[in-house]
């Protein structure tokens, strides 16, 4: 089934549950033809029948686990081929790790998740995009970025060593750090009259980004109960920021939850040759790891 040119096509990832299944649902009600990145196969089946109530559009699904650098590459290429046009690119999938997790490349799973397969992705994406001008990009950060008090990107890119629970949060607020760096270097690469790339906090959400921790599905069935970290709330800034006809030509912002209210990059990652460094230790790693 070809894609036609008559709707706009938005690719999300992160799109079975959370932030990304809600953004998915309302980017469709809006007329957008969706494509989902997911890597279970049983959320994505129920995603799809979720859709069909609310678009006659046709839908597809891209199977890949963004932790592994060869399949982020590989779907990317997979949907490059497979549109005649793309819109918008929202890079939601993402981890909250609570112990460290080595995946078969030799990453960090949170690392690789967050930051550097979407990345790949967007890579393998950005040519596409650039011919169906204009079109956006949307990086989700977070808040936590601000607790990570250093970044040395060569080495952080890297790093596989040990943590606790309590050393989880400043090492995830770094690799969200990583993705604002990445948006205000990509955008400073980009033309943006063709090509936008902004990134968001969404603020606190109840979602399975803390899967990992014990007891996480009850807190977040009492949180719903209570309407506390309504995931509806941080999907309406993606949304915004993939479709609001006021921010076009806007490029390199990070946004907040609260009213699209402007957000500084925390410091340490605030430079421009700090943003510049992170590019280039990325784009070392990956020529060394053959993934890019």
């Amino acid at each position: 089934m070809e894609f036609g040119m008559d709707r706009p096509v938005a690719v999300v990832t992160g799109a079975t549950s959370g932030l990304g299944r809600v953004a998915v649902l309302e980017l469709a009600r809006r007329g957008y033809r969706v494509s989902a990145v997911a890597r279970s196969r049983s959320k994505s089946e129920a995603l799809v029948a979720d859709l069909a109530a609310v678009t006659d559009e046709p839908v597809e699904v891209f199977h890949a686990d963004l932790g592994l650098l060869s399949e982020a590459r590989r779907v990317g290429e997979e949907i490059a081929a497979r549109h005649a046009r793309l819109d918008v690119l929202v890079n939601n999938a993402g981890l909250h790790a609570f112990a460290q997790r080595v995946t078969p490349e030799g990453l960090a799973e949170m690392t690789a998740v967050n930051y550097l397969g979407p990345f790949v992705l967007t890579r393998a994406l950005t040519a596409k995009l650039g011919s169906c001008a204009p079109a956006r990009i949307v990086n989700v950060a977070s808040e936590a970025s601000g607790r990570a008090r250093t970044i040395a990107p060569a080495e952080d890119l890297r790093r596989t060593d040990p943590y606790n629970r309590r050393e989880s949060m400043p090492l995830y607020g770094r690799t969200k750090l990583m993705t604002i760096m990445w948006t205000q270097e990509l955008a400073r690469r980009l033309d943006p009259h063709k090509v936008t790339v902004n990134c968001c906090d969404p603020g606190f959400n109840a979602t399975g980004l803390g899967r990992d921790l014990p007891g996480s599905d009850v807190l977040r069935r009492v949180l719903n109960t209570l309407g506390i970290g309504d995931p509806r709330r941080g999907a309406g800034i993606i949304v915004r920021l993939a479709t609001d006809p006021a921010l076009d030509g806007m490029s390199g912002r990070y946004l907040s939850v609260r009213d699209a209210r402007p957000l500084r990059c925390p410091e340490p990652g605030r430079d421009p040759r700090a943003q510049a460094e992170l590019w280039e230790a990325t784009e070392a790693l990956l020529a060394e790891r053959s993934a890019g």
